[in-house]
């Protein structure tokens, strides 16, 4: 295997000024809590879920994921305080659905990233 470390320094101050820059412009601690919310397989589960349906009640989000439905809405009051989805309820029932088209994007990306580049 190949040594991936430079051999020596040099050190590049108009990119580093630049991407330290960028860096101050970025919410990075905003883009992290957003991974770490959907990176519990759960709520990655109903997020996947979501994408493909316009809608779907607690009872069906937790017959999909293997849950009970208690911890399923617990999942979704997560889901819901960060934004990623919304709720309505209909009599008895209480649906659920994704609140910006983002977030299916972001899920459909990474199917164009599974020839290797990232699973």
């Amino acid at each position: 295997m190949d040594n991936e470390v430079c051999e020596m320094t040099c050190i590049h101050e108009d990119k580093v000024l630049r991407g330290k820059t960028k860096l101050q412009n970025e919410d990075i601690l905003k883009v992290k809590n957003f991974f770490k919310i959907i990176a519990e397989e759960n709520r990655l589960k109903i997020l996947y879920a979501l994408s493909y349906e316009d809608e779907l009640c607690v009872c069906d989000i937790a017959a999909i994921i293997e849950a009970t439905v208690a911890t399923t809405s617990h999942h979704l009051l997560s889901l819901k305080r960060k934004g990623l989805i919304v709720s309505r309820k209909k009599g008895k029932f209480v649906y659920y659905s994704i609140k910006n088209e983002k977030v299916v994007q972001l899920l459909n990306a990474k199917l164009s990233l599974e020839d290797g580049v990232l699973i």
